[in-house]
């Protein structure tokens, strides 16, 4: 396994065949839905021509999602993502979800550690940004514990359930880069 994608508690790698049923269950927990961006059920169909037709290449598409392993038993536990990747200005979006059964136990903290590293040392981003609605407490403390900062709020951005919410845009600009 590579180095730059492992820690003493998690692995990231990328999504195979046999995580169709957790992303099937992630992707279809309309609880989860007002974080995101999903506004309908995804079919499993659907989900097995992702899995089988992604190429875990960020340059080509834009985006990137790696599955969050625990180590010690090697139990599926979340997934994170990069998205809207823009070489040119070195940048892209982060994504993460943690199963219930598995928050708070310090691997959301570890993925975006794993995530940070792999994009600012190995793509060589220069930044990092969330945008997290305002409600979602444990979203914002994970990403300021991780050294993102508030740098905006974007008013009545995210529409749920009849109401709209704000939504805070979290950065991290890559240290090295800094002169």
């Amino acid at each position: 396994m590579n180095k730059l994608l492992e820690n003493d508690l998690i692995l990231l790698r990328a999504v195979e065949p046999e995580d169709l049923d957790t992303l099937y269950a992630w992707e279809n927990d309309t609880d989860l839905w007002k974080y995101g961006s999903t506004t309908a059920p995804i079919s499993r169909f659907a989900l097995m021509e992702y899995i089988m037709h992604e190429q875990q290449n960020i340059y080509g598409n834009g985006q990137l999602r790696m599955m969050i392993v625990r180590k010690d038993d090697l139990q599926l536990i979340g997934a994170v993502d990069l998205y809207d990747f823009d070489a040119f200005h070195q940048k892209a979006g982060v994504s993460i979800l943690i199963d219930r059964a598995y928050q708070q136990g310090g691997f959301a903290t570890s993925a975006l550690a794993l995530l940070e590293k792999y994009a600012f040392d190995f793509l060589k981003l220069h930044q990092l940004y969330a945008f997290v609605s305002k409600s979602n407490t444990s979203s914002l403390k994970l990403f300021e514990k991780a050294g993102f900062i508030h740098s905006a709020v974007l008013k009545d951005w995210i529409s749920w359930q009849h109401s709209f919410e704000d939504a805070i845009i979290m950065q991290k600009i890559n240290s090295s880069d800094i002169q």
